[in-house]
Parts: structure tokens; sequence; C-alpha cells
């Protein structure tokens, strides 16, 4: 069931420095772009939807939802698409995903936010196996002062926002449907029918172009 005021955002603005410079979200996946999973699980969950991304924006654009670019340049990672995507943010909550992880939970949202209401929690993020999944964030829009100063400082982590925030973690019972494609090997074990394996957390690339 969606949750109508949560807008959903798929992360694609990052350099795929691990993927050769490829657009990781436009990487063939299952006969269709990667993104377009991820876009498949998340839509339904949500009241609406926004991509970041930095480049191929009007093969973005074609999925028909609005596609946000970095204010930061230099493909400064997850939190700069966050922050420029909470500028824009139509509801109360943005809830955040990397374009790389296909099997996400498709009750991700739907517990995010019981979690973050229960607690009166400004901001909650996935936990599993005992880890944080830093991309995988529930933020109220509010929120975007104290992120935009955070980014000033020169910030970049999206983990040491979390904590900074004292952000809500909210476990989730499969690790493995937040696994990640970070490299053309993990593509190629997926297409073979090999099961991905499931990083510890999403892993956060403190380089230029972050983990997107």
């Amino acid at each position: 069931m969606a949750v109508s005021n949560v807008t959903g955002l798929i992360l694609a603005g990052g350099r795929g420095l691990r993927m050769g410079g490829a657009d990781k979200g436009l990487i063939p996946y299952q006969g269709q772009p990667l993104v377009a999973s991820v876009l498949a699980r998340l839509a339904p969950q949500v009241g609406g939807l926004i991509i970041s991304a930095n480049r191929n924006l009007a093969t973005y654009r074609a999925f028909g939802h609005p596609v946000v670019t970095d204010e930061l340049a230099g493909f400064q990672g997850p939190l700069a698409g966050l922050a420029s995507a909470l500028a824009i943010c139509p509801t109360p909550w943005l809830v955040s995903v990397p374009c790389d992880c296909p099997a996400l939970p498709l009750d991700l949202v739907a517990r995010l936010y019981a979690a973050a209401q229960s607690a009166g929690a400004a901001l909650a993020v996935a936990q599993a196996a005992g880890r944080l999944q830093p991309a995988f964030m529930l933020c109220r829009r509010e929120k975007l002062p104290a992120l935009s100063a955070f980014l000033a400082r020169g910030e970049r982590r999206a983990s040491a926002w979390c904590l900074a925030e004292g952000a809500l973690p909210v476990d989730f019972p499969d690790a493995a449907a937040f696994a990640n494609f970070n490299t053309p090997d993990d593509l190629g074990a997926s297409s073979d029918g090999t099961q991905l394996a499931c990083p510890s957390a999403v892993k956060e690339d403190n380089s230029a172009g972050g983990a997107r």
C-alpha cells in the first residue's frame, strides 16, 4: 500500500567509477535499464517519485517522473542528490533508495514510516543484519537546512549524517533485499542466476561521485 505523503527518490546521479564510469541506472538488467527495476519496486509504495541524475537527463525523464540534478558540482555523492530532491519535494516526507538495488523491500516505505511515526522521528534509516543501510532513509522535508549545513562543512557520508542527526534505525529481516551492484562482475553473477552477495551495508564511495 502506498504512503501518499511520502515521495520516493531514486539516487542515480553518481559517477559509476566501479562500473567503469557507466551510468549505473541505465545499465541493462533483465532486459531493461537497472533503474526501471527499482522504479517498479518503489512506485507502488509512495505517492510520487523523483529521480536524481546528473547525466543522460532526457533518458531519465522518459520514465515519466521529475528529474533533479545536484546543486553541488562534481558528483558529490548521494547526500547532494538528497538535498536537491528535498528542495522540490511536494510531500512532508522523502524516502531515498539507490538505483542499483533491484530487490529492495516491498514494505520499505511502510516499515520506515510506521517506525518514524511511532517514535516521533524526523529521520529513519533501514538496518539489516545489524548494519545500517544509509542510502535507504526516510527524511522529513524540514531536515533540508540541517543537511545543507552538513554539506557546507564539507561532509559527504550518508552514515555520518544519520549519526549526527540521531536517525532512527529500523530493522528489516531480509538483508539480501539490500544487495546492490557495484561492479560488472556483480551484474554478471546475477545474469547467470547466481545469488548476488549482500554487502554488509550499501557501500559509500567517499571520492567524488558517491555511492550512486
